[in-house]
């Protein structure tokens, strides 16, 4: 496919109910290959939006069951088209639940999966507190995909605070970054513009950042902003408000001219000196 191909970002209001973020997600799907996308990436928690252990536990599948993830897959294949399910919600037969993203081919394979290993647990203010790690199952492995047009390094929302993620993940040879996040907005408008391309100079990655908007759920406001940035830290595109799609054409030779002219991206991880 060579080094150029077309990115798509879907920005989505998923709520409480499974069956409407299914639809939702599928229309903006088909629209994204109509608009020519190669590669197209949906944001955190497409499938459900929730923190009640109870609801999730009645409301989700298996992976091997999960409407959501088979869709995408049969979606990817019969349009020939890569998809990043930036990440559902799924549980395992001990009724663990985990916030995974999934890679998957053109094909209709998944290549590679990552389950979030940062927890968001944080007290924003005393009528927005998040304790992610009371009902998810927290990731312990960093994770890398190969496309046709380069690795792409796995990661989900609050995994952005932490750069030594990324940097192992551009020292095994990647050169794209997921963010898929539904960031809140008080954070949001403080910190997800800098951190997103924070992230893209430091690790001279082509960054895609699809997110969750709006009103989800009575008790949970997301920021928006979907942002596709360069990795000289340029924001290419962005979907301020609402859902929709924003899209990009992106060609890989500028990962490999920017590393060639910085050298910090061939340094090594530093080692803790006592």
């Amino acid at each position: 496919m060579g080094n150029e191909f077309k990115v798509a970002c879907i920005q989505l209001n998923s709520g409480r109910s499974v069956k409407k973020n299914l639809d939702q997600t599928l229309k903006f799907l088909i629209k994204a290959v109509k608009l020519g996308a190669n590669l197209i990436l949906t944001p955190e928690i497409t499938n459900i939006v929730s923190l009640n252990r109870e609801h999730l536990l009645k409301e989700t599948y298996p992976e091997k069951k999960d409407p959501c993830l088979n869709m995408a897959k049969d979606f990817a294949k019969k349009n020939s088209v890569w998809i990043i399910l930036g990440s559902i919600i799924v549980k395992d037969n001990n009724k663990r639940l985990f916030n995974r993203s999934y890679l998957i081919s053109n094909k209709g394979v998944i290549i590679s999966k990552y389950d979030k290993i940062h927890m968001f647990d944080v007290i924003i203010s005393s009528k927005e507190v998040y304790e992610e790690s009371s009902t998810f199952t927290a990731g312990k492995k960093i994770k890398i995909g190969q496309t046709p047009w380069g690795k792409v390094g796995l990661s989900i929302c609050y995994d952005i605070r932490f750069p030594e993620l990324y940097r192992s993940q551009v020292a095994g040879g990647a050169k794209i970054i997921s963010i898929p996040s539904a960031f809140t907005v008080t954070t949001g408008k403080a910190h997800w513009h800098t951190l997103l391309k924070a992230r893209a100079i430091e690790s001279g990655c082509y960054v895609f950042a699809p997110a969750q908007c709006g009103q989800n759920t009575p008790n949970r406001k997301t920021y928006g902003h979907s942002l596709i940035v360069s990795p000289y830290g340029e924001i290419l595109k962005e979907k301020m408000s609402g859902n929709g799609i924003i899209t990009c054409k992106i060609n890989m030779d500028q990962v490999d001219n920017i590393r060639k002219n910085m050298p910090s991206y061939q340094s090594k991880l530093l080692k803790r000196i006592i």
